[in-house]
């Protein structure tokens, strides 16, 4: 069984870069401004992202689509505890 990801923005760019290859990428970790809210732990941080990102794979999908590329590189991070991923395709 391999080791199972950190849970930071650079470990799910560094995923995202690996399975979509995206020639414009920000991720982005929001969790300190949902303090308080659902899915928000006490350390501020791992569970709230956002992820602006362009890829030429892109092209030939739907905006769910596109949206379901990035969930599906990203899944292991949300079994592990992200709550929240807000996309904007680019």
């Amino acid at each position: 069984m391999s080791a199972l990801p950190e849970i930071s923005a650079s470990a799910m760019e560094a995923a995202l870069r690996a399975r979509l290859a995206p020639t414009q990428l920000e991720v982005i970790d929001e969790s300190a401004q949902h303090a308080g809210h659902v899915g928000a732990n006490d350390t501020g941080f791992g569970t709230h992202f956002r992820v602006r990102i362009a890829a030429p794979g892109f092209a030939a999908h739907s905006r769910v689509a596109r949206h379901r590329l990035v969930y599906d590189a990203l899944q292991d991070f949300i079994d592990q505890g992200v709550h929240a991923i807000a996309i904007e395709v680019l």
